[in-house]
């Protein structure tokens, strides 16, 4: 079954704080692909997948920003994460799609969208399978990484999903949500 169904799926999640938890229990993540990289994030982050669709650019953003989409009447930003990592500008294919994750910012929860190339599947992974972010070597900033998740012989790459922007960048962004509302 398909985590993409229709135009939208939504993510079930339990309620509470959003947080890098680091409990003794198996975590879930969603895990989606960059650039034939695998990629997860925590589950209670994610609110839904929905199809990539029509953005609406935003003039004098930072590159990583795609533009907005209006989701049920909000303005959500979204982001491409190819981008963020250093990346040149993410082709839009059949598989693409927004991931809407929630972040905290300055006691406030934001909405934003992320554009991966696909989303493969929701994984338990128990904290024993995941390793410390590498120091060298990443195609990413290590502070962007929360962990190295073991599946059978392969890693994927476990996101910190409240480092990915900087509080600076979510400023921005939440900036970027307020002019295009007002639009």
């Amino acid at each position: 079954m398909s985590l993409l169904s229709d135009s939208k799926t939504q993510i079930k999640k339990k309620k509470g704080a959003l947080s890098e938890s680091n409990d003794d229990e198996h975590q879930q993540y969603l895990t989606f692909t960059l650039l034939n990289e695998m990629y997860a994030m925590g589950i209670l982050h994610v609110k839904e997948i929905i199809q990539y669709g029509q953005l609406t650019p935003v003039p004098m953003v930072p590159d990583f920003i795609r533009g907005v989409i209006n989701l049920r009447g909000a303005v959500v930003p979204v982001i491409d994460l190819t981008t963020r990592f250093g990346g040149k500008s993410s082709d839009v294919g059949k598989r693409t799609c927004i991931v809407i994750v929630e972040v905290i910012y300055e006691d406030r929860r934001q909405d934003i969208g992320v554009m991966v190339d696909s989303v493969s599947a929701v994984l338990d992974i128990p904290p024993e399978q995941i390793e410390p972010a590498p120091a060298f070597g990443g195609k990413i900033r290590t502070d962007f990484i929360q962990g190295m998740g073991k599946i059978d012989t392969k890693f994927v790459i476990i996101l910190a999903v409240n480092n990915v922007l900087s509080i600076e960048e979510l400023a921005l962004i939440d900036q970027v949500a307020d002019v295009a509302s007002e639009v």
